[in-house]
């Protein structure tokens, strides 16, 4: 395998595992076993779990349908040795992908990173090369999607003599529509990453596009992939019927197959009619279901696509034993959650509209419909919900750390977690709110996104939850005005908090907010922490700030695996987030570059919005000789100098 064909590496540096261990034995025999397993299998696609939990090692492997099983092989082979020593990491090659992971993610569509590289020619007709890549783009799209191997190649006409080449596939784990949609928001980042360039490949861990103005795959292999040869029929008895000895005998078969096939159906028939006799009676008790109206919930459409999600009451109820005190895990806005365990003794949250609530139907709505369809790493997973007897309830995934807050802010449990944890949270949330806004196919605006709001599964990653605020958008509407603001204050927007106007910048304020809380351990309130002169957490930090040092807001960190860089970082970026004018925060896109690029010049920050009176005048005035400063000080720049990229701590 020639190493020019390795473009990508996805090899986190914060999953080591110990060398000799059991997870190691595992991954070497998960590694062993996909090469053989995907070159050998006609789908060029092989998938498996070795081990036991908590050792288990996941892993894939996928070869380009045009691509022949040796070299499929060889170069499964070679990705196998790109990350050691890494439980998690995904190899990117131009005819294969090998993926594994000590966590399983069968099955779902993988969009919270996209890998891009593009062709250094400029293409000729701009204006036209546009549109007709992206009429072939999309119906490759589809057509893969809805393909045997989740594959699809062809080509469109730009001028009489020039084509442009299209490929477009799924890992052969997803689902045809989780396959349309990776491939649909690939196609979306053309114009992103590649405009105006002659050819490019998009990838997430789980789709692939790529176009060029050559031939860039073999197209005899490639045709064959997409209209593969129907299988034989079976002989009968394993005998030639084409004489006339055998044409009499399937006359003979084809007569006592009527004649047993009438029967059946009409039986069949009648079981049918019994059975949706007894379903309609069913459905017809009174008081069983609440009727819900198209005034009340809008378009049923989308509840009738969620219907396969619908739990019965009964069941919740044995869950969490009839929504017991004891089981009661919090409460919020929308009602109180309780814990339940379900008889197959999977474990899950369940979300209980209060009678009280002046939530209603309306939020209900919302939080079915967008969370169902929004399936992110770094979002809470939505199992089902039940409207029955007057009952809304909403069933998640458990997440036994719960939200963050209970840890972040508690003083005996905060050391638990570290800065490795504190920085993974922050890149996680930051990527669950980009999957909002930009990479799902409505756009997305959260408005309440707090510590509460972010649960933390066993590994403490975090994922969003509670969208009944959430705010639903066409693709074309960014900024909306609401005369009802709901939120929760400290982590509201100014424009927001005071006019009703509402953007994605709205959320990347909270974000911020959200960003300094993780990194000092303290609310954004005006709680009497040391040092601190009774002020809010943006005002302290924003005085530390521009007195060039702020290791005093590292106290409620652990000491273990300190990153004085990346911490400065989050706090630089989340000054940025702060930002009174909204114009001049960056969006989410930006925010996950700046906190996972060492390379880029960070802009230097403005006052924070609601900076507290009376200060802002002290604050521009360095009091702190930084040469005097204590050793292992973080530092960040004064107001109005030059900002630089990576600054290490003396």
């Amino acid at each position: 395998m020639a190493a020019a064909d390795l473009w990508n590496t996805d090899c986190p540096k914060d999953t080591n595992y110990t060398r000799g261990g059991v997870f190691q034995a595992n991954l070497d025999s998960l590694l062993a076993f996909l090469p053989a397993a995907a070159a050998s299998a006609t789908s060029g696609f092989a998938e498996n779990t070795t081990g036991t939990a908590p050792d288990e090692a996941y892993g894939l492997a996928h070869c380009r349908a045009d691509v022949n099983a040796s070299v499929c092989r060889a170069c499964l082979e070679d990705a196998a040795t790109k990350c050691p020593g890494q439980k998690t990491s995904t190899i990117y090659y131009d005819d294969c992908l090998l993926r594994h992971s000590n966590v399983s993610f069968f099955g779902v569509a993988d969009t919270s990173l996209w890998v891009y590289m593009c062709n250094p020619d400029n293409a000729t007709q701009p204006g036209l090369f546009r549109t007709q890549l992206g009429a072939l783009m999309s119906n490759l799209s589809s057509r893969a999607a809805s393909s045997p191997r989740l594959f699809a190649a062809g080509t469109v006409d730009l001028t009489p003599f020039l084509k442009i080449y299209g490929m477009s596939y799924c890992m052969g784990d997803l689902a045809g529509d989780d396959c349309n949609r990776c491939l649909d928001i690939a196609v979306t980042y053309i114009p992103r990453t590649c405009d105006g360039r002659a050819g490019g490949r998009i990838t997430a861990r789980s789709c692939y596009i790529r176009y060029e103005l050559y031939r860039f795959y073999n197209a005899q292999a490639t045709e064959a992939a997409m209209n593969p040869p129907p299988p034989p029929a079976p002989a009968i008895n394993g005998s030639d019927n084409s004489g006339p000895a055998g044409r009499a005998g399937n006359n003979a078969m084809a007569k006592i197959a009527l004649f047993v096939s009438i029967p059946v159906a009409i039986a069949l028939l009648m079981l049918l009619t019994v059975a949706f006799c007894l379903c309609k009676r069913k459905n017809n008790k009174p008081h069983e279901h609440v009727r819900i109206s198209s005034a009340d919930i809008g378009d049923g459409e989308d509840m009738r696509s969620s219907e396969s999600l619908l739990y019965d009451l009964s069941t919740l109820r044995a869950a969490t034993d009839n929504f017991s005190e004891e089981n009661k895990l919090g409460e919020g806005g929308f009602g109180p959650v309780y814990k339940g365990t379900l008889h197959d003794g999977q474990e899950i949250a369940v979300k209980r509209l209060s009678k009280t609530s002046q939530q209603g139907l309306v939020e209900m709505r919302n939080e079915v419909v967008l969370v169902a369809k929004l399936q992110h790493k770094n979002l809470v997973r939505l199992l089902g919900c039940c409207i029955q007897e007057e009952e809304m309830l909403l069933v998640y995934e458990f997440l036994p750390n719960r939200s963050l807050d209970k840890i972040l802010f508690d003083p005996a449990r905060r050391q638990e977690l570290t800065w490795g944890h504190r920085f993974r949270i922050i890149q996680g949330i930051g990527r669950g709110l980009l999957y909002l806004h930009e990479d799902s196919r409505l756009t997305i605006i959260h408005r309440d996104l707090k510590a509460s709001n972010i649960l933390l599964d066993p590994d403490m990653n975090p994922k969003i939850s509670d969208f009944g605020l959430a705010k639903l958008f066409s693709v074309d509407a960014s900024v909306g005005n609401t005369s009802h603001i709901a939120g929760t204050y400290g982590y509201m927007a100014p424009e927001y908090a005071l006019h009703g106007i509402f953007s994605a910048k709205s959320d990347v304020y909270s974000y911020g907010v959200l960003v300094l809380e993780i990194v000092a351990g303290r609310r954004n309130n005006f709680s009497q922490y040391p040092g601190t002169n009774g002020e809010d957490l943006l005002t302290t930090v924003w005085r530390h700030w521009s007195r060039g040092s702020v290791s005093g807001l590292l106290d409620g960190c652990s000491a273990d695996g300190l990153q004085p860089s990346e911490m400065l970082r989050c706090i630089h970026v989340g000054l940025l987030c702060v930002q009174e004018d909204a114009h001049l925060r960056p969006g989410m896109a930006a925010v996950v570059v700046m906190l996972n690029s060492r390379s880029v010049t960070l802009p230097v920050p403005t006052p924070p919005a609601y900076l507290v009176p009376g200060r802002a005048a002290a604050l521009g005035r360095s009091t702190t000789d930084e040469a005097h400063a204590p050793a292992g000080a973080v530092r960040g720049p004064p107001v109005n100098d030059a900002s630089v990229s990576d600054l290490e701590p003396r």
